[in-house]
C-alpha cells in the first residue's frame, strides 16, 4: 500500500531512493534547494547535468519536463530535475506544474524507486 509521510527538514539529508529537484533550465545548479542539492551531491551530479545539456537539451530543459541523474554524494540514488513554471509569465502555469509532478513520478517509477522526496 502506498504511503505519504510529511517530513520537515533538509531534503539533501533524506534517506530516499529519489530526490526531486526544482531546477532551473540550465540544469547547472543555482540558488536555494537546487544549489544545495548540487553542493551536497557533489561534482557527479553537475557532470551528468552538463552531459544531458550537451546531448539532449542544448537550449535547456523545457518547463514541465524532467530528467534523472545520479544522486552523487546524496543518500538518494537519483536526483530527478524538473523545471517548474514562473507564474504570471507562463500561460498554462498550473498545467506545466502538474506536468512536472507527473514526469517526476514517471521517471521515479522507471528507476524502480520506492521512496521519493519532493
Amino acid at each position: 500500500m502506498a504511503r505519504i509521510t510529511l517530513v520537515e527538514g533538509d531534503i539533501t539529508f533524506q534517506d530516499v531512493d529519489v530526490v526531486v529537484n526544482a531546477a532551473n533550465r540550465s540544469l547547472l545548479g543555482g540558488g536555494g534547494v537546487d544549489g544545495a542539492i548540487h553542493r551536497r551531491g557533489g561534482p557527479r551530479i553537475l557532470a551528468e547535468c552538463r552531459r544531458i545539456r550537451e546531448e539532449r537539451f542544448p537550449d535547456g530543459l523545457p518547463v514541465g519536463q524532467a530528467v534523472a541523474t545520479t544522486g552523487g554524494d546524496l543518500a538518494a540514488a537519483h536526483v530527478i530535475h524538473v523545471v517548474g513554471p514562473v507564474y504570471g509569465r507562463e500561460p498554462d502555469a498550473p498545467g506545466l506544474l502538474a506536468s512536472c509532478h507527473r514526469e517526476a513520478l514517471r521517471l521515479a517509477e522507471e528507476l524502480g524507486a520506492r521512496s521519493i522526496a519532493f
